[in-house]
């Protein structure tokens, strides 16, 4: 039961986009449905990932915990698990996209493969996985994901210990891209997804890059802090981009947890993701659901 609600949530994340569009905004001869409250942290603050970790936030970005994150997902008609720690997204009208961070308790993931990232290899192992995951998503109803290739190939830096791709996806209303950073722990990993259109990949990288140079495992989580006797990853930095266990889910059919395709996968173009972005934050006027650009919440 418990791999089939993970693999639930993880299908339920790739049809961000137009639901929440809908479901939250005005429909004629209704008064106008808000989405649930919010409680933000407005940037400049420490954002507390859990007891694990914490994000510098800097100006013109807010920050929610565990709680807030739950009813982001709310809004964005997505599952929540409890590994949901944290969201981050800038306030500003210009930019509209959010990070998610979601941590999972795996084990040490040794980083031997570092030099040894097929990037042919891993792309082949996910459009097989994705190939298992439409079979699930046909019986239910939902839209088919094709895999186009890779934005950016995996690599990982030995300095931050971070693990760094981005896929491009295609659905029958549009393209779309993962773009995703592990930070590898001494007890599991961080995962830092970054949600947004395409057209947004090129201005939000900057921003995103920056933001996660604020990130820092608390004492005593750290990677380089792993002992001997620790708990190990059954796998290593390959399966991780892959899909983690990406054999047994194509063996059975399921989607494996770590392979968390957080994307805006039905998105009709960047009009459609302007408008989720002003339904959900309000941009232009203040709304309990979350800040606009003039508005200014206490850090707390």
């Amino acid at each position: 039961m418990a791999s089939l609600l993970r693999l639930l949530s993880t299908l339920s994340l790739l049809t961000i986009g137009i639901a929440p569009v809908s479901a939250w905004a005005q429909s004629a001869g209704q008064p106008e449905a808000q989405p649930p409250e919010i409680d933000w942290q407005t940037g400049p603050c420490v954002g507390r990932l859990g007891s694990l970790a914490e994000i510098q936030v800097p100006a013109g970005m807010v920050f929610t915990g565990r709680e807030g994150t739950k009813k982001w997902m709310e809004n964005t008609h997505n599952l929540a698990n409890d590994d949901m720690l944290g969201v981050i997204a800038p306030i500003t009208e210009d930019q509209k996209w959010w990070v998610i961070f979601e941590y999972n308790e795996v084990g040490h993931v040794p980083d031997e493969e570092k030099d040894k990232l097929d990037a042919s290899a891993i792309l082949k192992s996910v459009r097989e996985g994705t190939a298992e995951a439409n079979k699930e998503r046909r019986k239910r109803g939902w839209d088919e994901m094709e895999i186009v290739g890779w934005a950016r190939e995996p690599f990982y830096d030995p300095s931050t210990n971070n693990l760094t791709w981005a896929i491009r996806g295609r659905s029958p209303t549009g393209e779309n891209v993962n773009y995703s950073v592990r930070l590898l722990g001494r007890e599991g990993y961080m995962s830092a997804d970054l949600v947004l259109a395409p057209e947004e990949l090129s201005t939000a990288i900057g921003p995103f890059d920056r933001l996660l140079s604020g990130y820092s495992y608390v004492e005593g989580k750290r990677y380089a802090e792993y002992r001997k006797g620790d708990k190990l990853a059954a796998y290593g930095l390959t399966a991780l981009v892959a899909g983690g266990a990406g054999a047994i889910a194509a063996k059975t059919g399921l989607l494996a947890k770590f392979w968390k395709l957080i994307v805006v996968a039905v998105l009709a173009g960047a009009a459609a993701f302007r408008r989720f972005f002003s339904t959900i934050f309000n941009w232009g006027k203040r709304s309990s659901g979350g800040p606009g650009p003039s508005d200014s919440i206490e850090p707390k």
